[in-house]
């Protein structure tokens, strides 16, 4: 019974999320991401003004924070029903990283906004959380399963790529944002060649004492000598 509750509360405030955010969006251009036009998409949805504090306990950066996280499952759930068996790593990164800023079309301006807001110092630490988030979800959604150091390299070297195609992204007004698909693929072959190079590195270091090993070894004997 407990568990049924607690989904129960869960589905109504995932709602109470989603609601807001639609009712704010239209004002997102023009305001920016505040707590005022918060409060004025709670008279508008004719709710109780706690209840957005009780969604968003810290207020614009909680809002932010959902809305790209909104357009990261949108993008997941457009490449869930795309074969992408037939593609190529290269490929696939490149498709999922064009869906992500494909999904957010409309929402460009408040996109911007967003960026903005979280290049703020009240914003904290959250800017590079959220860029971690979509990086994490587009290596996700596109089928990677590592777990060693590749986990991380692969998230710290798209969240480069990401991020200044979005830059590139945000004022493109070429035809079919054809600027910044061609920068993209100029920025995806660039980091293909890179890892090429890294993997060949690797085999060689492979070969290679370790170098932390022969410290803790130096170490230990010159604290016995």
């Amino acid at each position: 019974m407990t568990d049924k509750v607690t989904d129960q509360n869960q589905d109504e405030l995932s709602n109470l999320k989603s609601r807001i955010l639609s009712e704010v969006l239209p004002d997102v251009p023009f305001d920016g991401w505040t707590r005022g036009v918060m409060m004025k998409a709670a008279d508008r949805l004719g709710i109780d003004r706690g209840e957005v504090q009780l969604a968003f306990p810290c207020g614009p950066v909680d809002l932010v924070s959902y809305f790209l996280a909104e357009g990261d499952r949108r993008m997941a759930d457009v490449l869930a029903k795309t074969d992408l068996d037939v593609l190529k790593i290269r490929e696939k990164v490149t498709l999922a990283v064009r869906t992500r800023l494909e999904v957010d079309t409309e929402h460009r301006e408040a996109v911007r906004r967003a960026g903005t807001y979280l290049a703020m110092p009240t914003s904290g630490t959250r800017a590079p959380q959220v860029v971690y988030h979509t990086v994490d979800a587009i290596w996700r959604a596109i089928g990677d399963t590592s777990t060693d150091y590749n986990f991380y390299t692969k998230r710290a070297t798209l969240s480069i790529v990401y991020a200044s195609t979005l830059t590139i992204w945000l004022g493109d007004d070429s035809e079919n944002l054809e600027e910044t698909w061609a920068f993209l693929d100029r920025r995806i072959a660039g980091v293909m060649q890179f890892e090429k190079v890294k993997a060949q590195v690797t085999k060689i270091v492979g070969k290679l004492p370790d170098p932390l090993g022969l410290l803790a070894r130096l170490r230990y004997r010159t604290s016995r000598s």
